[in-house]
Parts: C-alpha cells; structure tokens; sequence
C-alpha cells in the first residue's frame, strides 16, 4: 500500500499521466497532471474558488506557493502576460508537471522551483503571494509558516491571498493572518469555502 502524500517530496506511486480540460476565469486551459500530486483528476473546488476570486496585478513578482501541477501561477501567468510568475513546490513530480503544463503553453513569464516552503526562491520578494495550502500537512507545522514567511517575503503593500475550507480550519487561518499582518479580509464566500486576503503595511 501507497502511504504518499500530495506534500511528500518524491512520490512513489505511479506516475500515470492525464490531462484536465478547464474553464477557469472564462478561458479554456489544459493541465497535464498524474497521481501522487493534489487534486489529481480535476480542478478541485478550493483552487477554483481562489483562482476565480483572486486578485492578479498587472505586473510585478507573483508567487504561486505549494503550486501543485501549476493551475493558480499559469492562470495569472496567462491573464497577464507583464507580470513575473513564480511557482515553487516541495513534490518532485509535481514541480515536473508544472513545468510540462508552463512548457506546453508557451508561457516565458513564469519559472518554477523545487523546495520547501520559500526556500529554493533565494533572496526573492514578491508582489503577490497566492496559495491553496496543503492543510493536511498541518496546520501549526506547515500553514502558519506559509502566512509567517509571506509578511517576509512580500514587498510593502504585497498581498497575501489564501483559500480554505471554511468548517476545515477557516477560523484558524484567519487568525494566523490576523498574528502575523494585524489585518484579514475576506475576497470571496463560496462554496464552503473563504479566500482570505491581507497586505503588508
């Protein structure tokens, strides 16, 4: 039996590939994708809920943390073409079909890493941070210190954008913005789901 975890930095199990046809934000997309990674078969309702509802600047440095197959950094990477896309993930095989599903696009703005939380992006700040945090990595072990290391690793003014189920631990990650940024807003209500947003003063 399989004990891998979308989280897990090399998954074992096998890599099959698929691919996900989409409408996100009125254009079609295609995600190439496989098992071992989040959300395997389709766009799953948190992710379409932030992509739908977040907030994409014109230009500047965007980071798509925890990014999966790509779905949140390639949408904002194809809407807005000035602006500068990060997408950085701790699962192999996802940073590798992230940079398929980039590849297959065409797309030149973005660049994708391998790491930990932030730290394969080197001394790199950000306009934008947006995620679908893994919650079932923990929500003290890992979720904290996404929100912690975004005030960071944003510019002043910089944005923080996450999405979360809302009786799965909403009130806990309003909190943790509220710690870390004194300030929490919501962006969208919908399907059971908030997108929480906050900026850096």
């Amino acid at each position: 039996m399989s004990h891998d975890h979308y989280f897990s930095k090399k998954p074992h199990s096998r890599d099959e590939r698929g691919k996900i046809i989409t409408y996100l934000r009125g254009r079609r997309f295609s995600f190439i994708t496989s098992g071992g990674v989040f959300s395997s078969k389709r766009v799953d309702t948190g992710t379409r809920v932030l992509v739908e509802n977040m907030i994409i600047p014109k230009e500047g440095d965007f980071l798509d943390l925890g990014c999966g197959i790509g779905v949140i950094g390639i949408v904002a990477a194809s809407l807005e073409p000035d602006l500068r896309v990060y997408l950085s993930d701790i699962n192999r095989r996802a940073v590798q079909l992230t940079g398929i599903n980039v590849e297959r696009l065409g797309l030149e703005n973005c660049e994708v890493y391998e790491g930990d939380l932030y730290e394969s992006l080197g001394g790199l700040v950000f306009d934008s941070i947006v995620s679908n945090p893994p919650i079932s990595a923990g929500m003290h072990d890992v979720v904290y210190p996404m929100v912690s290391g975004a005030y960071d690793r944003l510019v002043d003014g910089g944005r923080l954008q996450m999405v979360i189920q809302s009786n799965k631990g909403g009130n806990l990650l309003e909190s943790f913005f509220l710690d870390v940024f004194d300030t929490c807003d919501v962006l969208a209500k919908q399907s059971g789901y908030r997108v929480f947003t906050a900026i850096k003063r």
